[in-house]
């Protein structure tokens, strides 16, 4: 087994995802523009919206295998996912919000929930809705991606050359618009805690979540996000569980420079990407997926 693929170690990654002509996590509440920082004006993608890829990425992969369900998908009713885990459990349930449940049956509930849904066993949650199945903390964590560089949001009006119904009329277009920053090279930060992993956890869980973080991107296509692609993916594993340096040493030793004649990026070859790897801690080995 590949040392990064090892459940029972701690890992911290760093994952560099690029976007062209696209946006890659719009803000609800700024008309869906691209998010960004408002004082650097660096561009920002969710956690949330990274965990979303890697889930719709096992949810195809995974399709019919056992253990390998999504539970936060897109029209989920978790009232309904809970719900089994209840009956299984001999689990007494009764409508009505605020249903209490003890330790012991939280613990049996969850643990059960856990075996059937990879999401849960990486990334935890809360399991409450009319049923409470308690609270599960999740050994994967996910930073928030920031770009680079600034970017530039642009709106684009679009128009359809087709009208809706015959009262528009056939020269009353619709016109829309269409958020995008023309680039964008983004860095978020990922850990793995094994001391917060399920004994239900395995080392195919592992190897799911590594290359869905390069791959996921090829299974989300669409216009709206333009071009995106994982550029690289470092992983570094510690020997042990309780890890043999800081994350922040490790993340620092990827250092990424915008080339001196470049004045602004437009592609990925417009940044020199290196992986310093003279003076790496004792106890930890550096495993490189999807360089460039």
């Amino acid at each position: 087994m590949e040392v990064y693929l090892d459940p029972a170690k701690r890992h911290d990654a760093v994952l560099l995802v690029d976007i062209t002509d696209g946006n890659p996590n719009g803000d609800p509440d700024a008309g869906n523009q691209p998010r960004i920082d408002p004082e650097t004006r660096q561009g920002l993608m969710t956690d949330a919206c990274i965990k979303r890829k890697l889930r719709n990425y096992v949810q195809v992969v995974g399709e019919g295998q056992e253990g390998l369900s999504i539970l936060i998908e897109d029209g989920a009713i978790l009232r309904d996912r809970f719900q089994p885990a209840f009956e299984a459990n001999e689990v007494e349930y009764k409508g009505g919000k605020g249903k209490k449940t003890s330790a012991e049956q939280q613990e049996k509930l969850s643990s059960w929930l856990q075996e059937r849904y990879w999401d849960l066993r990486m990334f935890g949650g809360v399991l409450e809705s009319e049923l409470r199945a308690g609270q599960v903390w999740g050994p994967v964590q996910v930073g928030i991606a920031r770009s680079i560089d600034p970017v530039l949001p642009m709106t684009m009006t679009i128009t359809r050359c087709a009208s809706s119904n015959l009262q528009e009329g056939k020269d009353q277009k619709t016109m829309g618009k269409k958020e995008l920053i023309p680039y964008g090279l983004y860095r978020a930060y990922i850990t793995y805690s094994p001391h917060r992993a399920p004994s239900s956890l395995t080392s195919n869980d592992l190897k799911l979540l590594w290359n869905g973080f390069c791959k996921c991107w090829d299974f989300d296509r669409s216009s709206v996000r333009g071009f995106m692609n994982c550029r690289e993916l470092a992983i570094f594993t510690h020997e042990n569980k309780y890890g043999n340096a800081s994350a922040y040493k490790l993340f620092e030793k990827v250092e990424i420079e915008k080339k001196p004649e470049i004045g602004v990026p437009r592609k990925f070859a417009d940044y020199t990407v290196t992986v310093n790897t003279t003076d790496l801690p004792s106890g930890v080995t550096l495993t490189r997926l999807c360089e460039g």
